[in-house]
């Protein structure tokens, strides 16, 4: 059989369906209106040769071998927002544009620095291919009392801090890690960190079409939390969240888990006497797509800065479920040099425009991807010189004197 027939056998229609159904609510995607609202709506839409509703449209005619033979595919960053619009309730992310990036990875078409990441995530359980040794450095500046380490303590604690790869070894990122530390003690929280035990939550590169490296990395976490006792997880990152809360259980790993907003906003009367530092400033929030769009987490984020004193909170035009997406998910965080070469504009830009726009003096963020990548964009938006970008949890901090 020639080569080519091959390929049309692989990426027939039928085979691809029987993929996608196998993907919960998969079979869905025979719903399809083809109302195009998922293409529309796609921050990068415009630039694909196939978006979401023309993949559909390509299987539908038994073209899909088309779809594989281009590479706009990776322009998608998994912002949910084809699958919180579509009218038939297609699960557009999760099966149909994660299931594309697989076949593409099988055919041998990835990025190359979108490759490095998964297989840093593969040796190291990181994507930035740091050492496991490394993972727990940055709480060496923490004392009084200094962060547990569950190896070393050897005891129940009541929460499990997931800090996450970036909150972990990003030297911006671990500003906010400190800071959520700090407020963690200043309430008296007895927590712990798995430290070098801990792996990357997996759920970015399982946006990126590595299932079979998201289940190793979620089969190595699991047996980390199979060994200490705890009675809940609270997480940093909200991907490490959503992977907690949605996709671990289905491999047999389910527990509590929340986010560090929602657990710091149940405890808001405990917080409000601590914060005795006014920050006087115009605040705009940036809703991360896994907490807000993907999990329906927009009020404690929020409910945490009104609580500031002197903070005046803003919403930028795009806010809720309808939020700009920074451009860090679906291996986002390693596509940048790809996507540039695309689309010669960012989407952490577009976001840094709409905060300029909305008067804000501070644009306030709630996931590891957004500080990095909105202090690069702030340097090159026009007007935008003034932001300041802060992880709730430094502003929290900030307020309370730490």
């Amino acid at each position: 059989m020639k080569t080519t027939e091959m390929q049309e056998n692989v990426f027939s229609r039928e085979k691809i369906y029987a993929s996608l159904f196998e993907l919960e609510n998969g079979e869905r995607i025979r719903t399809c209106l083809q109302c195009g609202s998922c293409s529309g709506i796609c921050p990068f839409g415009y630039l694909m040769e196939f978006p979401p509703s023309l993949i559909i449209a390509a299987l539908r005619a038994d073209m899909y071998e088309e779809v594989i033979n281009t590479e706009s595919v990776w322009m998608c960053v998994s912002c949910y927002a084809c699958t919180q619009i579509c009218p038939s309730q297609i699960p557009v992310t999760a099966a149909l544009m994660t299931h594309t990036k697989e076949e593409l990875l099988l055919a041998g078409k990835v990025p190359t620095e979108l490759q490095s990441a998964l297989e840093n995530s593969q040796r190291y359980g990181n994507p930035m291919g740091e050492s496991p040794r490394k993972r727990a450095d940055w709480a060496a500046s923490i004392e009084n009392p200094k962060v547990n380490i569950m190896g070393m303590i050897r005891r129940p604690v009541d929460v499990l801090w997931f800090v996450g790869d970036y909150p972990s070894y990003h030297p911006r990122v671990q500003l906010a890690t400190k800071a959520l530390a700090k407020v963690l003690n200043a309430l008296g929280v007895d927590f712990g960190i798995l430290g070098p035990e801990e792996n990357s939550d997996g759920d970015t590169q399982r946006l990126a079409g590595e299932r079979g490296l998201f289940e190793m990395l979620a089969e190595k976490n699991g047996k980390v939390f199979r060994k200490y006792k705890f009675n809940r997880i609270i997480t940093t990152d909200p991907h490490a969240f959503n992977a907690l809360k949605n996709e671990y259980p289905k491999l047999g790993i389910d527990y509590p888990v929340q986010h560090y907003t929602q657990f710091l906003a149940e405890r808001l009367d405990d917080i409000k006497p601590l914060l005795t530092h006014e920050v006087k400033a115009r605040v705009a929030y940036h809703d991360p797509c896994y907490l807000g769009r993907a999990n329906g987490v927009y009020e404690p984020p929020r409910t945490l800065l009104q609580a500031i004193p002197g903070l005046e909170l803003v919403e930028m035009s795009h806010n809720h479920t309808n939020s700009l997406c920074c451009g860090g998910g679906g291996g986002g965080m390693w596509l940048d040099g790809f996507q540039w070469e695309k689309a010669h504009t960012r989407l952490s830009e577009w976001r840094v425009g709409e905060a300029v726009k909305a008067g804000a003096e501070i644009l306030a963020v709630a996931c590891p991807y957004e500080p990095p990548r909105f202090e690069d964009a702030a340097k090159t938006v026009k007007e935008a010189s003034h932001l300041a970008v802060y992880e709730i949890a430094e502003l929290l901090a900030k307020s309370m004197g730490l």
